[in-house]
């Protein structure tokens, strides 16, 4: 579960980065660009929060 939660926050945080680097060199569109963003921004505070979670030892 944890490696699920790196992967998914990971990606997600990617898809935040990435796509404004794409559009500074022209290769896709605002549109675009807006639409990763926002599935970028869902998937990290999706996967964030669990990350922190699952790394806390149990008390």
């Amino acid at each position: 579960m944890l490696l699920a939660s790196k992967i998914i926050a990971r990606s997600g945080l990617v898809l935040t980065i990435l796509p404004s680097l794409l559009y500074l060199f022209g290769s896709i569109e605002l549109p675009m660009v807006k639409t990763l963003m926002a599935v970028g921004t869902v998937l990290w505070f999706i996967g964030a929060p669990m990350i922190q979670r699952l790394s806390q030892p149990a008390s």
